[in-house]
């Protein structure tokens, strides 16, 4: 038994080590960021493959599977179910509505959202998607990758201004993200819409690359009340990513 849990573990870090690298990897690669033995990597590789949770490209490569993306849509629905408490308490404490967001192949998807009490407060619907560049919650989640990455996502994406507050500039992008990893938020200045502000915050730790955030318009969500929301905010995030921890 103790053996097989062993397996399973391996498994899953495998596939963890996939993800990570962007989807694909070599035997090799796998190898080195592992630790395994080749001969164990190829084992289990080969049986993921048969049950479709990884595909083998012509070049040999080892790839994450269909068979993931099911379960994957099935952990975020549950995702936006789960943080609604904890985007319901935000809304309480802020007074803005709240979401929450993922980052799916090369955009930022909202999974949750509890509106704020006012008359006039922002809606976004679940499952919306958007790029990430001009968003919150998309600079938060662009600042968990490794630049070489998220140069690639902006490659394939573009980066449209939305207004004439969006960044528009890959070097500029890159500069701010770097800000956000040292501030530990991410503020969305009117660069999607304008009269809208929103501040977000990373969930470190999480399963997925995941972030919250409050907007509001921003004769309320001022700059200057901004500082005040990120104390809470980075509260909400740590207690959630560790409700999503592994339970130990």
């Amino acid at each position: 038994m103790a053996e097989a849990v062993r397996s399973l573990e391996r498994a899953f870090d495998l596939l963890e080590h996939l993800a990570d690298a962007g989807g694909e990897m070599a035997l090799s690669e796998l190898t080195e960021v592992s630790g395994l033995p080749m001969p164990t990597i190829y084992r289990l590789m080969r049986t993921l493959v048969n049950q479709g949770y990884v595909r083998q490209e012509p070049s040999k490569r080892y790839a994450l599977g269909p068979r993931l993306v099911r379960l994957g849509e099935g952990a975020s629905r549950l995702l936006g179910t789960w943080a609604r408490p904890v985007l319901s308490r935000l809304v309480d404490e802020v007074g803005e509505t709240a979401n929450m967001a993922v980052l799916e192949g090369d955009e930022a998807v909202y999974v949750a959202q509890v509106p704020s009490k006012h008359s006039m407060r922002m809606f976004t619907e679940v499952g919306r998607r958007v790029q990430p560049h001009c968003t919150g919650v998309g600079k938060a989640l662009l600042s968990q990758l490794p630049d070489q990455r998220v140069r690639e996502i902006l490659g394939r994406t573009g980066m449209d201004a939305h207004t004439p507050n969006t960044l528009t500039d890959p070097e500029a992008l890159l500069s701010e993200l770097e800000r956000i990893r040292e501030q530990g938020y991410a503020l969305d200045d009117e660069e999607q819409e304008l009269g809208v502000r929103c501040l977000a915050v990373p969930l470190r730790g999480a399963p997925a690359l995941t972030a919250i955030s409050v907007s509001g318009p921003s004769g309320r969500m001022t700059r200057e009340a901004v500082p005040n929301f990120v104390p809470i905010m980075r509260e909400a995030a740590e207690r959630f990513a560790k409700e999503l921890g592994p339970n130990t």
